[in-house]
């Protein structure tokens, strides 16, 4: 089991670099699912992953306060947002259809009122965030 966490978790790790450079793609969920997997699969390919520069400039800030930037709120909601979207047309059950709305709608809420929006600004290779000190 632990070969296919890790399979899927560099996959996924694979995915989100890819989407660092492709405005198609998304970043952050499939950083997520890589640290789902490598927390699962393997206790040293976790820690290496938790100290690379993807993990800390896109993930770190969600997994230790449960933030994010609005870019990255946007582009999350926009991609599930379209895949419900496309799910909801497709289907012809009204059930179906009322659970997507249903889905849609605790999706924006919980990234509004449960996800603190943070603005990152850069001087002199330092990162601030609202409401706190100067991070190296």
């Amino acid at each position: 089991m632990k070969f296919i966490y890790l399979t899927i978790g560099f996959f996924a790790f694979v995915l989100g670099c890819a989407g660092i450079v492709l405005p198609v793609l998304p970043t952050t969920p499939f950083l997520l699912l890589a640290a789902v997997c490598f927390t699962r699969g393997s206790r040293r390919v976790n820690q290496w992953f938790r100290q690379t520069k993807v993990y800390k400039n896109h993930l770190e800030g969600f997994v230790k306060n449960r933030e994010m930037e609005g870019k990255t709120k946007v582009v999350i909601l926009t991609f599930a947002s379209i895949f419900l979207l496309i799910a909801f047309f497709m289907m012809e059950n009204v059930y179906g259809r009322t659970f997507i709305l249903c889905l849609i709608l605790l999706k924006y809420y919980y990234f509004t009122c449960r996800i603190k929006t943070v603005k990152k600004r850069e001087k002199k290779g330092i990162i601030y965030h609202d409401d706190q000190q100067a991070i190296n």
